[in-house]
């Protein structure tokens, strides 16, 4: 089972990023203050809990905790920031994203799978 792995730092985006030109990235922005982010997480385990697209290294960005790392991506994907949001990045650009309400199972089904 795939599950998301927690980025902290410039370097290791910075690593993920450059990687996305062989291995596509997910990354969830999580507010841990927020009820609408707490869903979106909850929708981000379900998503990888049932057998997942394996080509892709899924992400999770705590926005208040590493804004800074927040910020990188929303610059570097040219993604204006929200929170709760999803990024598809694959060959180091934005191939989809979404946020809010519209974080959810389905959805990602749709687009990664």
């Amino acid at each position: 089972m795939a599950a998301w792995r927690e980025i902290n730092t410039l370097e290791q985006w910075n690593e993920a990023f450059e990687n996305s030109k062989e291995k596509s990235v997910v990354i969830l922005k999580h507010s841990t203050t927020c009820p609408v982010s707490a869903n979106a997480l909850s929708e981000y385990d379900r998503y990888l809990s049932n057998e997942p697209n394996q080509d892709v290294d899924y992400l999770l960005v705590k926005v208040i905790e590493s804004r800074p790392v927040s910020n990188k991506i929303a610059e570097d994907v040219q993604v204006k920031h929200a929170s709760p949001q999803i990024i598809y990045v694959k060959n180091k650009e934005n191939a989809w994203n979404t946020s809010h309400y519209s974080v959810t199972v389905p959805h990602m089904i749709a687009v990664l799978n």
